[in-house]
């Protein structure tokens, strides 16, 4: 009995270090792990946190106009989720397919790759992309029946799928992967799940959710900018290899400024009550990478830089990771609280 709990205890760790960081795994450590934990790993769950926080505030933004439907929550939590699960294992079939993934690219050398370490052969890959997204598809559809077969919620799934099959290639191919991701963490996951829940579009909902999704972007932003010498060379042409790297850079402090610009507007505007001032907490955060992003990449492993499971060879990726990371936190806090004052003082900040 004492030996299972043990096991059951390592199991349960091993899971929540695969939920914060992307664990390094030998293949004979992999094969020694259960299903759930390769699957966290082969997902890259670490950087799913950024779709469940978009689930998140699209409840709590349904839940401040006095609409909580706890199912549906849950299964637009659960199939985001799924979905961008999906979109990171296809990533890495098709990257890997095109001969991307190969030869000591990036990829490889911050977490483990599927295929290119020799974990999963790609049918098994494919199998677990296809069960991945069977899942999230199955939830999708749950959530149009419980709304009566609404078309709009039908032509949003739709949309989640074109940009979970086709954001690998070509969208990212053509300098669309950034914008992509803007339009997906914020509008569609956002402001669509918001009308999943409460059955109406809201432009003042789509444009609260531009700060969040600017702050996931400066994500994918720095990690193109990591890659940008690699990327360029394997014809790949992200935003940063055709803009070039200082500009990426300060693409990335003006996303962030507008952020918080964003914010303050839409409390000046009455759309947000005051309390989401707290976002300004993030700024602490800001602050202890902002000096990182006005400069240009350094060519070695800074000494104070942690090496590999989401540090170096990344770089600005995951500086902008903490900072996105910071910034959500404080978001969801001020939501929660400016919720709470919409519902209890109805006339409050009108």
């Amino acid at each position: 009995m004492e030996r299972k709990v043990a096991a059951a205890g390592t199991r349960a760790q091993l899971w929540l270090k695969a939920l914060r960081i992307i664990p390094s795994v030998t293949k004979e450590e992999w094969g020694k792990l259960d299903f759930l934990a390769r699957w966290l790993i082969a997902s890259r769950a670490a950087v799913l946190v950024m779709t469940f926080v978009s689930g998140v505030l699209a409840g709590l933004f349904a839940l401040r106009e006095g609409v909580f439907k706890p199912g549906s929550w849950l299964l637009l939590i659960g199939g985001l989720v799924l979905a961008h699960a999906t979109n990171n294992l296809f990533n890495d079939f098709m990257d890997f397919s095109r001969g991307v993934d190969q030869d000591n690219y990036f990829r490889t050398l911050y977490g483990p790759h599927p295929l290119a370490h020799g974990l999963l052969s790609k049918h098994q890959l494919m199998a677990y992309a296809g069960l991945t997204g069977a899942a999230a598809a199955a939830m999708g559809i749950g959530l149009i029946a419980l709304n009566a077969w609404d078309p709009f919620i039908w032509l949003l799934l739709g949309l989640g799928a074109f940009f979970v099959l086709f954001y690998t290639w070509p969208l990212k191919y053509l300098a669309l992967g950034e914008l992509a991701v803007l339009v997906v963490w914020g509008p569609l996951m956002i402001a669509g799940g918001h009308y999943v829940l409460t059955n109406h579009w809201s432009w003042w909902v789509a444009l609260a959710s531009i700060p969040y999704a600017l702050n996931v972007t400066t994500v994918i932003f720095g990690k193109h900018i990591d890659k940008i010498e690699v990327d360029r060379g394997k014809g790949i042409h992200t935003l940063p290899v055709l803009i070039g790297e200082r500009p990426a850079r300060l693409t990335i402090v003006a996303s962030i400024l507008l952020a918080y610009a964003i914010v303050l507007g839409l409390i000046a505007a009455r759309f947000f009550t005051p309390v989401l001032l707290l976002v300004l907490l993030a700024i602490p955060s800001l602050r202890r990478v902002f000096p990182s992003l006005l400069k240009p990449r350094p060519k070695t492993r800074p000494e104070s830089f942690p090496e590999g499971q989401g540090g170096w060879p990344l770089y600005f990726a995951p500086l902008a990771f903490v900072n996105n990371r910071s910034f959500g936190f404080w978001f969801i806090l001020g939501l929660i609280a400016d919720t709470a004052l919409r519902l209890l003082l109805p006339s409050f900040w009108r």
